[in-house]
């Protein structure tokens, strides 16, 4: 084939810009090079930079910022496990034995501050855990349940719904009667297969359920549904009771009056310049 008959761009004029080579000369091709040199092998891992404790000093790693630690105890677990020698284990274990020295002193700080500023984050004061300040604390709570229950008797009544196929509201009407004996509360007693409008005012599907009202208010509050116990009807109707009397809301619905402005009054930190981070 003549090399002069080629149509391809930079072809044609190949004798004039090569003249020594002739207008007949001829060269093998360059031999073309294996496409499967190029490609990857799949099979291959890349290379990667695995740190290691030699690069750090005790310093770098206690002052470490929490995330930057946690990633390169991370790693080097990783690569403990990978390569358990000696050396990539006591690295790993290097880097444990920090993390429970920082939460030791974590901790150590955290009681220090706490028996200082007890009277900020030390809920014991309020809600104590020995024998005779469990006694105090639920003797306090009885106390403020009764009196609340017992003035409230005035304004506010129960409503007890019950069904002739419920089986369980002879047993809630025996409860009652204790509790009626006790405060002196009226209780209605509504049949709701009778009483078919006062089930759909109030929504009422289950019996016995009792329901607190407040004369001259159209809000009220289910106390319970199903069978109760006195001592637990009390505590439920006294923050029942609270609440349609606007003392509570739902984020200090469990609070007592004792617990106010305490570690267990959540709107207590919020009082207006409270900055307790702040040192004086």
């Amino acid at each position: 084939m003549i090399a002069g008959s080629a149509t391809a761009d930079g072809q044609e004029n190949r004798f004039y810009d090569d003249t020594r080579h002739g207008w007949f000369w001829y060269e093998d091709p360059l031999p073309m090079q294996d496409a499967k040199e190029d490609k990857p092998n799949p099979t291959s891992n890349p290379p990667r930079s695995i740190p290691s404790l030699d690069n750090y000093s005790i310093d770098q790693l206690w002052n470490m910022y929490p995330d930057d630690f946690q990633n390169l105890l991370n790693v080097l677990q990783k690569k403990a496990v990978q390569t358990p020698t000696e050396q990539n284990i006591m690295e790993y274990l290097t880097m444990q034995d920090i993390a429970r020295r920082k939460a030791l002193a974590y901790t150590n700080a955290t009681m220090y501050v706490t028996q200082k500023h007890s009277e900020l984050f030390n809920v014991n004061h309020v809600y104590p855990t020995a024998g005779p300040g469990v006694t105090a604390r639920v003797r306090m709570q009885q106390n403020e349940i009764f009196q609340t229950i017992s003035r409230a008797g005035n304004d506010h009544a129960l409503i007890f719904f019950v069904s002739p196929s419920c089986g369980f509201c002879s047993k809630q009407a025996g409860i009652l009667a204790y509790f009626k004996d006790k405060y002196g509360w009226q209780i209605k007693t509504v049949d709701i297969s009778r009483n078919i409008n006062a089930a759909a005012r109030f929504n009422i599907t289950v019996t016995p359920t009792l329901l607190l009202i407040k004369k001259g208010q159209e809000k009220y509050m289910t106390v319970t549904s199903g069978v109760i116990a006195l001592s637990e009807l009390e505590r439920k109707l006294y923050r029942a009771i609270r609440y349609l009397q606007g003392h509570t809301q739902g984020d200090n619905f469990l609070m007592y009056d004792f617990q106010k402005g305490s570690a267990f009054d959540p709107a207590s930190i919020l009082e207006k310049g409270r900055q307790p981070w702040k040192m004086e």
